[in-house]
């Protein structure tokens, strides 16, 4: 009987995915990863501290279900990789004015490099995780919730690691996914899904940024007009295209962030439908191929998770970074630091993460720093 080590997460996709593994036949028993610990961090201002935290109501939730299913539960802390290989380029990246996303390093560092290498000393065949993605054995797919689909945070893995990997909900819908931990008594079949930054969980983002980035106030000037009509609280706090709690007083017209200037410290708005919310192309680096093969000249790319897919043309430039080309008004908000992630058709090819953004082949002003 093979056995299989899967990631518990206390959520209720973990829990389900435990489920059909058992009934598919396989020795199943449960990991438990923590990876943020709030005292050790020095997360000083957290409000949500209670008599438990987040994470030990997690493990307690996913205990339940291991007990419930008849499996083992095995914990591990991660903390410090954690730290080193997630958390500290998050940070980086912010004080650069750029948008990071932890997730898909998570994945690369932790989950598929440091969690494995655990489950293989607990004699697994296999590992599984609750994601929503397939793996044929050479391509990462995505899932049959394309809703739902998390291949977008698993871009940035190499085959080899996806190698022995089980995804069980991955030919499942939430709401299917949902209705078998209701029908199986499964204790988290009700559970909200978990929201916030990567095994960090829900916090009040700008005080907890604070513990570790001071805040640096600066202006707000309006990219069009270049005039000053507004005060923001530190680059770190905002992201490209947001339109909510900019910090525009009496202003009641729809208006967007569009860009960053780390060393003027000025966060750029622009108003309305705005042609500099759009861009034409942009350079990705650290560029990952899933399956190492030349990339096709034209294919689909995300510039965000929750993002639509817009058909791309791909360049190979000289120094190992890509060029991606996509209609122009068409695609808003391209954000330095995010993952362009790649596919061709349902099969995910990899990703990149967007360094320069381009409009008629000139890098805009308002969103790449200032070189003077």
């Amino acid at each position: 009987m093979a056995k299989v080590i899967i990631g518990m997460s206390g959520g209720v996709d973990s829990a389900v995915a435990a489920y059909l593994l058992k009934n598919e036949g396989y020795e199943v028993e449960g990991l438990f990863m923590r990876n943020w610990d709030s005292s050790l961090n020095n997360e000083l201002n957290n409000e949500n501290f209670d008599d438990i935290c987040p994470q030990e109501k997690d493990y307690n939730d996913a205990l339940e279900v291991c007990k419930n299913l008849g499996i083992p539960l095995h914990r591990v802390d991660f903390i410090k990789e954690y730290w080193d290989y997630v958390f500290k380029y998050f940070l980086e990246e912010l004080k650069k004015g750029r948008t990071p996303n932890p997730d898909l390093l998570c994945n690369k560092f932790i989950k598929f490099d440091y969690f494995k290498k655990e489950a293989l000393k607990l004699g697994a065949d296999y590992i599984a995780t609750g994601h929503y993605a397939k793996f044929d054995g050479k391509h990462l797919l995505r899932a049959k919730d394309l809703n739902k689909d998390q291949s977008y945070f698993l871009a940035d893995l190499k085959e080899e690691q996806l190698k022995n990997v089980l995804f069980p909900v991955g030919d499942y819908t939430k709401p299917e996914v949902r209705q078998i931990a209701k029908d199986n008594n499964l204790y988290v079949a009700e559970k909200k899904d978990s929201t916030g930054i990567c095994f960090i969980g829900e916090r009040n983002y700008q005080k907890f940024i604070s513990n570790y980035l001071k805040p640096n106030p600066g202006d707000i000037i309006d990219v069009e007009t270049k005039e000053v009509i507004g005060q923001h609280k530190g680059l770190m706090n905002y992201t490209i295209g947001q339109r909510r709690n900019v910090g525009i007083s009496g202003n009641l017209e729809r208006h967007y962030v569009c860009g960053k200037d780390v060393k003027k410290n000025v966060l750029y708005v622009a108003f309305g439908d705005s042609e500099y919310l759009y861009s034409d192309s942009c350079t990705l680096d650290n560029v990952n191929i899933i399956n190492d093969q030349e990339l096709p000249k034209k294919c689909t790319a995300k510039f965000r998770y929750r993002g639509e897919d817009y058909p791309v043309e791909i360049e190979y430039l000289d120094d190992g970074k890509l060029l991606v080309k996509y209609p122009s008004n068409t695609v808003k908000s391209v954000t330095p630091g995010q993952a362009c992630v790649l596919y061709d058709g349902d099969v995910c090819l990899g990703c990149g993460f967007i360094n320069k953004v381009y409009k008629n082949n000139e890098p805009l002003w308002y969103l790449n720093p200032s070189e003077d």
